[in-house]
């Protein structure tokens, strides 16, 4: 579900469950986790990519919906939340690379990234509310990234956004003309940060860190709200409803 390579100073980490459309599991986040907080001393910076026609459609939902007990919606918004706080507080950049679309959990994981890259036909933005669930998890990272409105409009409204809006409101970072050119402008750019000066590199994203240390103990508190709806009468109506059960 994971698959991790390195070379060239890159960790390159892929989400690998195309034929999903990369929907996230427990077990998918949790590998995920561990790969970034795994990387070695050899490691310059971290490329993040999907495989197959998306990057992320979020969360497998078909399997929280096989779960009455809550357990698994449960585990992927720790696991999501985990991941994200992991990049950011790696030593290395981190550079995103999103083709297809990022939805739901998928474009909460761009909240982790230094740099996002984006194909200009990628839809993106956080439709959870359509099901119950509370973007919460996501709200501390993404208002780090982007204004305070875009973000708050973002969260609240179930719609997406195009990749044009995503780069105009700083969610994505540069944008390429389709989605073949995601994959080789993502390692473009973590091969150039591994070429330079590591020590340099390093302090920046050190610096960077502990000016944002705030931010990854308020995404705690937006884990905790976002579980706290898990189980209600309304996500398991609306999950039921989704999948036709």
């Amino acid at each position: 579900m994971i698959d991790v390579r390195a070379a060239d100073g890159v960790t390159t980490i892929t989400l690998d469950r195309g034929e999903k459309r990369n929907a996230m599991l427990p077990e998918m986040l949790s590998a995920f986790e561990s790969a970034v907080r795994g990387i070695g001393e050899d490691t310059k910076s971290i490329a993040v990519l999907g495989n197959g026609k998306v990057f992320c459609a979020g969360f497998d939902l078909k399997a929280c919906a096989a779960d009455e007990t809550g357990e698994t919606m449960r585990a992927l918004l720790t696991g999501l939340s985990r991941c994200v706080v992991a990049m950011r507080e790696a030593a290395v950049p981190v550079v995103m690379g999103v083709h297809g679309c990022a939805i739901a959990g998928g474009c909460a994981m761009l909240g982790g990234a230094d740099v996002v890259v984006a194909d200009e036909g990628a839809p993106l933005g956080y439709p959870v509310v359509k099901i119950g669930v509370s973007p919460a998890v996501s709200a501390a990272f993404l208002m780090s990234s982007i204004p305070a409105g875009p973000a708050r409009a973002l969260m609240l409204d179930p719609g997406l956004i195009t990749a044009q809006r995503a780069f105009a409101i700083g969610l994505v970072h540069e944008l390429v003309a389709d989605a073949d050119g995601v994959r080789e402008r993502t390692t473009e750019l973590a091969r150039s940060l591994a070429a330079k000066p590591g020590v340099g590199v390093r302090e920046t994203k050190r610096l960077v860190n502990a000016i944002t240390k705030g931010t990854s103990d308020l995404g705690r508190d937006g884990l905790e709200a976002s579980l706290s709806r898990v189980g209600s009468d309304e996500e398991r109506r609306m999950l039921g409803a989704l999948w036709g059960s």
